[in-house]
């Protein structure tokens, strides 16, 4: 019978850095964006299934609050023409921004051009929307500003999304 080597005992390393030195995977922005993202689930489990979309609403509402003017702006005429195409679709938070869902999957969202310091906001579509158009679609547009040509295309996209 073969002899059986001990179990090695040594010390676990602890999770976190002690180099100081910062990771080169997500930015700062984006780990901020994620730990955003496990506190809405926390929320939302504690919530439990009975939460309604005042909840919902009031939670993206103090998100475009807390955003600079341009992007609030933007975000302030998304939530309202959304609210109005699709009023099956609930607000909610998404990574820290407002994000509309139906039957609790999210099927479109903005992001803030200043949150992630890019160049333009973001209006985009998660695979949950039903825009399958051939074997190629777009599903996230740059928003530089809101014109009455952009609303009216943003219209029909999110009413074709909720069909």
């Amino acid at each position: 019978m073969a002899e059986r080597k001990p179990a090695k005992t040594g010390t676990k390393k602890s999770g976190k850095r002690t180099t100081g030195k910062t990771s080169k995977g997500f930015t700062a922005d984006e780990r901020a964006a994620m730990r955003e993202r496990a506190q809405e689930l926390k929320a939302a489990a504690r919530r439990g299934p009975r939460a309604g979309k005042a909840d919902g609403e009031g939670e993206v509402l103090a998100k475009i609050a807390e955003m600079p003017a341009p992007d609030r702006a933007i975000a302030e005429r998304l939530h309202a023409l959304i609210k109005a195409s699709a009023p099956a679709l609930s607000p909610r938070t998404w990574y820290g921004m407002p994000a509309y869902a139906k039957d609790g999957k999210v099927v479109c969202f903005f992001q803030s051009a200043q949150k992630f310091k890019t160049r333009y906001a973001t209006f985009g579509f998660s695979d949950k929307a039903n825009l399958d158009e051939g074997a190629m679609w777009p599903t996230t547009f740059a928003l530089a500003e809101l014109t009455a040509a952009n609303e009216r295309r943003i219209r029909a996209l999110v009413k074709k999304a909720v069909s």
